[in-house]
């Protein structure tokens, strides 16, 4: 069982989309049902697996193809916070995306590819080596492509171009370092430090480079950023997968994968590589937020807030501090549940009320309540005002550039804030506090099927749920914090 578990753990999205695809459209039932099934049994297994961690059982699985290359899945703490993070969103989001495509065409191809995403995503956090973790990234693009053009218009397709050219150039870019790495060291694994000794100087600085900048396209960091806001011409339920269960959040795991778990923080210091990084994703916070305050349309301007909000995983890791790297890593969760909050609310808005863009948000709130108030909580959050998750993230990166002798990160994260605010209060003024629109004739009244709302307010309620219990050792903060005792401490 001890190796079957990751298998059986890749199995459950991995059947569903196999079987999906096969399924003829007038099929609704039987495809929510399997959705929705596979979905609950991941989490059971997800369970039984953090029971199993917890008495000290190791679930690995190894499959050699040819001498020197093999698939290694492992489970360790790490991969644990992420998988559990997006299982979890899974079931939610398939809950959001029956209701919100009820009716339309062309659902057993959209939910077999989005099963077949979250199939990568699953083998990209039990990757136990670096080819491994390859294969997975990669098909995580490939799975993700069919969803973004899914609506088949113009704008989509040009939006899966766009997509293709950054992710396939980042793919290049981290091969390219993979394959120089272990030419040079042999297959590498993420249990210890590889031996590095031997490679000059320059050389681990070239790969670093090159791995983190490929892993950096899809973790929407600037200057490898433009595919993710033209890629919000996809479906609510596409953008808030690429947004807080899937892309940006593989590119920021893969990140930290990188600096921990193949150079190690004391090899990233003697380089002087952390540094660079950290201004590198410093910029990239305030840029997003300067770029989302001139965005009209509300969901590119979640597109831009996701671009400097992402940023956060990287800056904690490049900090290379017990507080930073905490609050990077417990940020892979808080981002998650808030963001996705917030495309679930916008893509209600849109469907419901037709609402896209910021002027047309007066009085919201009166019209669709708990939408508005989940959107909401998500925007609070994401400002840093307590208790919000938001505000955990930004309380540890405070103190983790404070501890490391960073001063000037704390004028980032305060600007960030201050722009956060910025872009974000005037939503919520004109929701709640202006009069409302007249409604249409012959517009229902209400918020709409539970399916559209209510993982909006789960998701809301989860956000503040984590910020109020933070100090509980079964939060995700508790969680980020056992990873950096167990994994990253000396």
């Amino acid at each position: 069982m001890n190796a079957a578990m990751p298998i059986l753990l890749l199995l459950c999205p991995l059947i569903p989309a196999l079987v999906i695809f096969f399924l003829r459209e007038e099929n609704d039932r039987l495809r929510t049902v399997i959705n929705l099934g596979s979905a609950l049994v991941k989490l059971l297994l997800i369970a039984w697996t953090l029971e199993g961690v917890a008495r000290g059982v190791e679930f690995e699985y190894r499959l050699e193809f040819v001498p020197g290359l093999y698939l290694l899945l492992r489970v360790d703490a790490l991969s644990l916070l992420f998988i559990t993070l997006s299982s979890f969103l899974w079931l939610i989001t398939t809950i959001y995306a029956i209701a919100y495509f009820r009716g339309s065409e062309n659902l057993s191809r959209f939910f077999g590819f989005f099963n077949l995403c979250v199939f990568a995503t699953t083998g990209i956090a039990l990757s136990g080596s670096l080819i491994t973790f390859f294969l997975f990234y990669e098909l995580l693009t490939l799975s993700t492509w069919p969803l973004v053009v899914h609506k088949g218009d113009d704008k989509s397709i040009a939006a899966g171009r766009t997509y293709l050219i950054y992710t396939m150039a980042g793919s290049a870019a981290l091969l390219l370092g993979i394959v120089w790495l272990e030419g040079m060291t042999g297959p590498i694994e993420f249990a210890g430090e590889p031996e590095l000794d031997e490679l000059s100087r320059l050389s681990l600085t070239v790969i670093f480079a090159l791995c983190i900048g490929g892993l950096g396209v899809k973790g929407a960091m600037f200057p490898f950023h433009g595919w993710l806001p033209q890629a919000m011409a996809a479906p609510a339920p596409v953008s808030a997968l690429l947004h807080a269960v899937a892309v940006v959040k593989a590119g920021a795991f893969g990140i930290v994968r990188f600096i921990y778990d193949v150079y190690g923080i004391d090899r990233v210091a003697e380089l002087s590589l952390g540094l660079p990084l950290a201004i590198v994703a410093s910029f990239t916070i305030i840029y997003g937020s300067l770029r989302a305050l001139q965005q009209t349309d509300i969901k590119r301007r979640l597109a831009f807030s996701t671009v400097s909000q992402v940023s956060y995983i990287a800056l904690g890791a490049s900090l290379a501090g017990p507080f930073a790297t905490i609050g990077g890593l417990v940020h892979l969760v808080h981002q998650g549940l808030m963001k996705i909050t917030l495309f679930f609310a916008a893509g209600a808005l849109a469907e419901r009320r037709g609402i896209t863009s910021i002027d047309q948000m007066e009085g919201a709130g009166r019209h669709m309540p708990l939408t508005m108030l989940a959107f909401s909580i998500g925007a609070l959050g994401m400002i840093g005002i307590p208790p919000v998750a938001g505000f955990v993230t930004k309380w540890y990166l405070g103190v983790g550039s404070l501890q490391g002798g960073y001063t000037w990160v704390l004028i980032v994260l305060a600007g960030s804030s201050l722009l956060n605010a910025a872009y974000f209060l005037p939503l919520l003024y004109r929701a709640w506090f202006m009069e409302p629109a007249a409604r249409p004739a012959g517009e229902a009244p209400g918020e709409g099927p539970a399916g559209l709302i209510l993982p909006a307010v789960v998701t809301a309620l989860a956000s503040l749920a984590v910020g109020l219990f933070a100090g509980f050792a079964l939060s995700p903060l508790g969680w980020a914090t056992l990873i950096v005792e167990e994994q990253y401490t000396p």
